[in-house]
């Protein structure tokens, strides 16, 4: 190849490049050849990662390998030394939804379905975010979301009901959780039209020391501990101009890092239940693998700091995806579905860092905070916090 048709193709490539970032395409690397990490053997833990696929079931996981690594490749959380499998049904239903899965993931209780941060009776319980605060550590949300939604509210928030997303930001602010990011701007400013009490709650977390970001270049140039983030009015767009789901995990990690007593984040690839509802395979796909490198930013930390648990999991499996065809290498990879809703369906569990082997075999959801809980020494826990009439 000569010079001029060497400069043209990387002409072409660089086209193609901003081509790809101005239509928000995702950029995957898959984990290289030979990656896996090691068990490690002490069970000292300083920091948790929690990450949820919203609505991811083995053959998701398996799709997005095939197709982001290819046959014989290994995803992020392929390389993570301890699996298992875990069980998601609610306290009323043999199929749970993610409001109720996520309060049995933070609380260790079983609720019934749409109540979040409750027990069937409507006594707060208490959430493993709220204990590691109480120790002196730091909490971070992060969602594709709104960060109001089901999954990151039942962490941190004590509602009637998941479709409360006013009164569940006012409890996002009321307990401090210092790193939140993704969407919901509507349910923070009443400008918008969701708010029903006209109170501006970005100006009221500036007022109490939240760096307020609504740009990705904000997020990538912010340095405070404290971060409210929100990048789309509803659900993010998972598209450029805004952060991926792999920015908003780096930056929540480097905010978060900055206390020494540690933290507890929980990330949630949002959309991998969206796409799994409207039975989009190669949406599906996509969402699965911007969720497996926030995995990757998560493993890398850990790796380096010595003393990160980080757990990988669904709240529960949407659309009961069969995978039934597909050629050689993927590129013509076929599903069959069962349903648009959810499932109650086994999902999968992996772990990394200390205290990991505990998480191997079968679990149901309620047990996985209360592992959390031990290994951090967190103690009277699960419990509940006091009655709604109180």
């Amino acid at each position: 190849m000569n010079l001029s048709s060497l400069s043209l193709l990387r002409f072409f490539f660089a086209l193609w490049l901003v081509s790809a970032e101005a239509h928000g395409a995702v950029q995957y690397q898959p984990a290289p050849e030979g990656s896996r990490l090691e068990i490690v053997n002490h069970e000292q833990v300083k920091n948790v990662i929690l990450l949820i696929g919203d609505g991811m079931s083995v053959a998701t996981v398996s799709a997005a390998r095939f197709r982001g690594a290819g046959i014989h490749g290994r995803l992020h959380m392929d390389r993570m030394p301890v699996a298992g499998f875990m069980q998601t049904c609610s306290a009323d239903r043999l199929i749970t939804d993610s409001a109720a899965a996520s309060t049995a993931l933070a609380s260790g209780f079983k609720t019934n379905n749409s109540i979040i941060g409750r027990t069937p009776q409507q006594e707060n319980v208490v959430t493993i975010m709220e204990a590691a605060q109480a120790r002196g550590m730091s909490a971070g949300l992060v969602a594709t979301s709104a960060i109001t939604h089901a999954t990151p509210a039942g962490f941190a928030a004590h509602a009637f009901a998941r479709s409360d997303q006013s009164e569940i930001a006012l409890w996002l602010l009321k307990n401090r959780i210092d790193v939140l990011l993704g969407g919901g701007l509507a349910f923070f400013f009443p400008d918008k039209g969701k708010r029903t009490d006209e109170r501006n709650l970005l100006q009221e977390a500036a007022e109490v020391g939240y760096e307020v970001l609504t740009q990705r270049e904000q997020l990538l140039q912010s340095s405070s501990p404290r971060l409210l983030g929100l990048f789309a009015d509803d659900g993010m767009t998972t598209h450029a101009p805004e952060p991926t789901l792999a920015e908003m995990t780096s930056r929540a990690l480097a905010a978060l890092n900055k206390n020494s007593q540690g933290f507890m984040l929980m990330v949630e690839g949002s959309q991998i239940d969206w796409a799994n509802h409207r039975n989009d395979l190669e949406d599906a796909i996509e969402q699965t693998l911007a969720f497996d490198s926030a995995v990757r930013e998560a493993l890398d930390f850990a790796q380096s700091d010595g003393s990160t648990l980080v757990v990988v999991t669904a709240d529960h499996e949407t659309g009961g995806m069969a995978l039934v065809g597909g050629g050689p290498d993927a590129s013509t990879l076929e599903a069959a579905w069962t349903t648009k809703g959810h499932t109650a369906g086994t999902v999968p569990l992996y772990a990394y860092g200390p205290g990991a082997l505990h998480f191997s075999g079968f679990h149901d959801n309620t047990e996985l905070p209360v592992l959390m809980a031990r290994l951090l020494k967190i103690e009277n826990f699960p419990r509940q916090q006091r009655s709604v009439a109180d």
